[in-house]
C-alpha cells in the first residue's frame, strides 16, 4: 500500500481545485502559493497563459516593512495585489487557493484583497 504524504495530499487537492477553477480575460484567476517563509500571489489569464499582476512578501514595496510569514504579512500582500490589479483595470477575479484551507494566512490575504477593491 502506498502512503499519501502531506505533500502528495496537497498536490491532489490542488489538481482537484484546478479542474474547476479557470481564469478568463473578464475574470482572471488569483492564484496563491504559501511557502514556509514567503507568500506569493498572481493574477493569471488562463486563456492566454499570461500573468497580469503579481505580488509577494519579497516585493520591493513590502520587503522592508515585513518580517517573516504572518497574517499581517499576508494582509499586506493582499492589499498590494489589489492595488496593482486596480492599476491594470482588473476588478473581478476567481480565487484559487491552490489546495490550502481557507483559514489563517490564506483567509487574511483574501479578505485584504477584497478590502483593496477586488471582487470574488
Amino acid at each position: 500500500m502506498s502512503k499519501i504524504t502531506p505533500k502528495k495530499a496537497l498536490s491532489l487537492r490542488k489538481s482537484r481545485v484546478r479542474k474547476k477553477v479557470n481564469g478568463t480575460p473578464d475574470k482572471p484567476r488569483l492564484c496563491v502559493y504559501r511557502g514556509n517563509r514567503h507568500i506569493y500571489t498572481q493574477i493569471i489569464d488562463d486563456t492566454q497563459g499570461h500573468t497580469l499582476a503579481s505580488a509577494s512578501s519579497l516585493s520591493a514595496e513590502l520587503k522592508d516593512k515585513i518580517k517573516g510569514l504572518t497574517k499581517e504579512t499576508a494582509k499586506q500582500v493582499g492589499l498590494l495585489l489589489a492595488e496593482k490589479a486596480r492599476e491594470k483595470g482588473i476588478e473581478q477575479v476567481i480565487f484559487d487557493r491552490s489546495g490550502y484551507r481557507y483559514h489563517g494566512k490564506i483567509k487574511a490575504l483574501a479578505e485584504a484583497a477584497r478590502e483593496g477593491g477586488l471582487k470574488f
